[in-house]
């Protein structure tokens, strides 16, 4: 652990621009229209200011290749596997069309854990996003590397959806991720990671029953439920934690209920288990 210390506090920056034609892919992954103020939708940052490591820096997961280098932003955590735990979310404006984007990233903690699967090592990064020199996005991003996988047989598929209410909530709203929305959003954000889009390494390799639908993409789901039951860019918050896989080609409800001054927000899988819960305020 002592090795990992001097990459806390370290930075770096990225520089971008919010152009017509990445908006217009982005919205027609979402099955959307353009807003009619310039503006873009929450959630979409997470296509900006992307990692742009050459392919031969790439590992056998598809992720660049961790080291000690100087120029190495996150540290050379030796454990394979790698996810997207959590985020929480600031909103302090919208983003618009045809702003340059600067975005400043800073190591925040590394920690480690004993859990259930093995050792974990926590890595939190507070990213800020600016839009022409002001600050319009704060997020403090959880990444997870764990070791890998003790699985030999995925799990099966599971049962149908008789073991989900959602009556309770105040907007619902049912999809199937398909193979053609997590190949968007892989390219659309600039992700490689095989668990996405290569089904036997997905399954022979990480254990998981099918590809992976990516959190930030479930995040996103759950950023246009809310958009679409309140209208766009209306979040100043928003926090989400991956609880289970969802698995692409699967049944994935998305739910949303006000309670008092919070937003619940969840992800569910058919039988009933969550797959991201999310909170929210207006």
């Amino acid at each position: 652990m002592n090795e990992w210390q001097a990459w806390i506090g370290r930075e770096e920056a990225n520089r971008d621009r919010i152009d017509e034609g990445t908006v217009a892919r982005w919205l027609a992954m979402l099955d959307r229209t353009p807003l009619s103020d310039g503006s873009v939708p929450q959630g979409f940052h997470w296509c900006l200011c992307l990692p742009d490591a050459p392919t031969a820096m790439l590992g056998v997961d598809g992720h660049p290749v961790r080291n000690d280098s100087p120029d190495s932003f996150l540290p050379p955590i030796s454990l394979p596997r790698r996810m997207w735990a959590a985020s929480k979310v600031e909103f302090f404006g919208s983003l618009r069309l045809g702003r340059s984007v600067e975005r400043f990233s800073r190591v925040v903690s590394i920690t480690e854990k004993q859990g259930s699967s093995g050792t974990l090592v926590f890595v939190e990064i507070m990213h800020e996003t600016l839009d022409d020199g002001e600050a319009k996005v704060r997020e403090i991003q959880s990444l997870v590397f764990r070791e890998p996988s003790r699985v030999n047989t995925p799990s099966p598929p599971p049962p149908g959806d008789e073991r989900l209410d959602l009556s309770s909530w105040d907007a619902h709203r049912m999809l199937v991720p398909s193979e053609t929305l997590l190949f968007r959003y892989s390219a659309l954000t600039f992700n490689s990671h095989r668990i996405h889009y290569d089904l036997p390494y997905a399954t022979n390799e990480e254990g998981y029953r099918g590809i992976v639908v990516h959190g930030p993409l479930t995040a996103t789901l759950l950023l246009d439920l809310a958009a679409r039951h309140f209208g766009d860019n209306q979040l100043q918050k928003f926090a989400f934690r991956g609880v289970s896989p969802a698995i692409g080609g699967e049944h994935l409800h998305l739910a949303l209920r006000e309670n008092g001054s919070t937003i619940e927000i969840g992800a569910y899988a058919t039988d009933g288990r969550q797959i991201m819960a999310a909170t929210a305020s207006l």
